[in-house]
């Protein structure tokens, strides 16, 4: 990356020296180092992510990672794996735990033309970084007059994972997706994985990449098309992933799984789910969700994530102003509960929608179920 930004700046007024010594503090010691179209080939998410990050780097030499452990331990999830040896530590660069000083040093990199995938061990630590990613990032091509641009990626895994407390559990989707400036993706599969990535590392604009950990393992079908070096998703396009006439279920992330799971649930006993993988928070596919709800004329949105300003409030917000009068029924919001992530494991269950919770609501979408008035 040092090199990468010595030939940037060549005779600007920032010395490259100075730059080489901001990096060099930021770089630990070695002991300081802490549809899916018909195919049947299989692919974990973690290699998913892994190949589009090998690819971009090898097509573009101003493509570099960093973050903490992303090199000599090859990332805390192994997402890097293999990076540190084929491209050097000038491009996989360890840091230390500082996520303010070098997602800041990554925002930089990025104005003078670089294209820096920063990796946090966990969004719930991106809050140290929010100033950076905020006023720093999502403002300033605007506040610029279109003059700078900000490539940067930050990417790591989001949402609840299982026993990690209150302060490691959160989904930032609806926190990122409301910021002018952001873009916001929510990847699921390893299709989505593979060519979500590669089309964030290939935009302009700064890009917030929400991962889920517990995803990582999960294997996928993936096609030859998606295993292309070219290939890419569109950013702002969701996917059906189940097309139904009944009801349709939004989710994104882990949920998607969830909702597939409710579908087929749902099938055995007459009702018909169409399932619509996000994909994109910001900016929101809204046409392809009115659409289907248009189609159904009911509408459950799931999330991980808080209930209040979340992602469901701004899809159900849109049916309304979009899609009122084609709606047969309420918009049912299923979320998370209105609570710190408990630790206990019997409570963190109750804390995150499970799949009989989507059967539920589809169910009184449906008018198949009694009422949550009546039964109180």
């Amino acid at each position: 990356m040092l090199g990468a930004i010595k030939q940037k700046v060549g005779s600007t007024s920032l010395s490259s020296s100075i730059i080489g010594q901001s990096l060099q503090r930021f770089r630990p010691s070695a002991s300081s180092v802490r549809s899916y179209a018909a195919a049947a080939k299989q692919m974990t998410v973690r290699d998913a992510l892994n190949s589009a990050l090998v690819e971009e780097m090898s097509a573009d030499p101003k493509v570099f990672l960093m973050g903490e452990e992303v090199g000599e331990y090859q990332g805390a999830y192994k997402i890097s794996k293999g990076l540190l040896e084929k491209f050097g530590p000038d491009r996989v660069l360890d840091t230390p735990i500082t996520e303010a000083g070098f997602a800041g040093i990554g925002v930089g990199a990025a104005y003078y033309g670089l294209k820096p995938v920063v990796e946090f061990m966990t969004f719930n630590f991106s809050m140290q970084a929010i100033d950076h990613i905020i006023n720093s990032a999502a403002k300033s091509n605007y506040m610029s007059a279109g003059q700078i641009n900000v490539p940067i990626v930050f990417r790591g895994p989001n949402g609840a994972a299982a026993g990690v407390g209150a302060q490691h559990s959160q989904c930032y989707a609806a926190w990122f997706g409301s910021c002018p400036g952001l873009k916001v993706l929510t990847p699921y599969s390893s299709e989505d994985a593979r060519g979500l990535l590669k089309a964030a590392i290939r935009d302009p604009d700064p890009v917030v990449f929400l991962e889920n950990e517990m995803l990582y393992g999960e294997s996928f079908p993936i096609s030859e098309e998606a295993l292309d070096s070219n290939f890419t998703l569109p950013i702002g396009k969701a996917k059906i992933e189940r097309e139904g006439k009944h009801v349709t279920i939004t989710a994104f992330s882990k949920m998607v799984g969830y909702a597939l799971h409710a579908a087929e649930i749902l099938s055995k006993e007459g009702i018909s789910a169409e399932v619509i993988n996000l994909r994109s928070i910001r900016p929101l596919d809204r046409a392809t969700i009115n659409t289907s709800v248009r189609k159904t004329n009911r509408l459950v949105t799931v999330e991980e994530g808080l209930p209040q300003h979340g992602v469901g409030a701004e899809i159900c917000m849109s049916v309304v102003e979009e899609s009122f009068a084609y709606l047969d029924a309420p918009v049912e919001r299923i979320a998370g509960a209105d609570v710190p992530m408990p630790y206990a494991a019997t409570l963190e269950r109750i804390a995150v929608p499970q799949v009989e919770d989507i059967v539920r609501a589809a169910k009184r979408a449906c008018y198949r179920s009694v009422p949550l008035a009546a039964a109180a």
